[in-house]
């Protein structure tokens, strides 16, 4: 099968487009997104692999589940690989779905050939002042009734204020943002900081065996973009910069990020990879 369809498994939306037969690779979002947060560069991945991409609990269009710890949504994405059948699999996580990814590896080794964190802070000291249009909408007390009732017009804002370059966010994935509650946003940010603070990722990459690529933005104005270079402490990880690029590069540099991608899933992880024009 080649068309994209979708179907509900172990509480979460997955939708799955390219051949049934080629490599899988999974997509995991960011806290408060969705899967379609990766539509700008899946028609490129679909064409040579098979793609899964997942609402995890809580966003999107998947229910919310009884604990939000980023351990807990790595072993309810294990259990959705499990009941499809699908092992290996390379996973590629964007910003805090980096975490679930590279929690996925820690736990079952056996369903992960390979990782890309793109945007992912490597640790709690790289995080800079957060927007101040983010800091409204999450922070108490006023954060729960701000976002009780934020707009498309106001979520358009908060994505953009993430971007170093205009980006054109369509109305289907504004639509699918609004299943996220304010407490699945805040529950979701207390996982990841504990995740972090116990121990950063690029000493948990140097534990595994298995090649990482690692994007990141100059831009980025959530991580410090020179923290990408903790990364180079993993001898397993290879660094890639996007010029110019923020938080967002699948919609920033759709083009440049699905290349890339795509060259690391045919390429070994030691293999040079050019930068395409962005």
């Amino acid at each position: 099968m080649s068309e994209s369809y979708v179907e509900h498994s172990h509480r979460m939306h997955v939708v799955h487009d390219g051949p049934r037969e080629a490599p899988p690779l999974l997509l995991i979002h960011g806290s408060g997104a969705s899967s379609g947060s990766w539509k700008p560069v899946v028609p490129a991945l679909a064409r040579h692999h098979r793609v899964i991409r997942v609402d995890l609990p809580g966003c999107g269009q998947s229910p919310p589940p009884p604990s939000y710890d980023v351990p807990g949504q790595a072993g309810r994405v294990a259990a959705l690989l499990d009941d499809l059948e699908i092992r290996p699999v390379t996973v590629v996580g964007h910003s805090s779905g980096g975490y679930a990814a590279t929690a996925l590896a820690e736990q079952r080794p056996d369903l992960v050939t390979s990782l890309a964190l793109i945007s992912t802070g490597p640790s709690m000291d790289a995080l800079l002042p957060q927007p101040v249009l983010l800091r409204a909408l999450l922070a108490p007390p006023l954060g729960p009734l701000l976002w009780s009732r934020r707009t498309d017009a106001t979520t358009r804002r908060a994505i953009s204020a993430t971007c170093a370059r205009p980006v054109d966010i369509p109305d289907d994935v504004i639509a699918e943002l609004r299943g996220t509650t304010y407490r699945a946003m805040r529950s979701a940010s207390r996982g990841n900081t504990a995740y972090l603070a116990e121990r950063s990722v690029p000493s948990r990459l140097a534990a595994l065996d298995v090649p990482v690529l690692v994007l990141f933005g100059t831009a980025d104005p959530r991580w410090d973009p020179s923290s990408a270079h903790q990364y180079d402490a993993a001898p397993n990880a290879r660094v890639e910069l996007l010029p110019g690029v923020g938080h967002l590069p699948m919609f920033e540099a759709p083009e440049t990020t699905g290349e890339l991608l795509l060259g690391f899933t045919t390429t070994s992880a030691d293999a040079p990879t050019e930068i395409p024009d962005a």
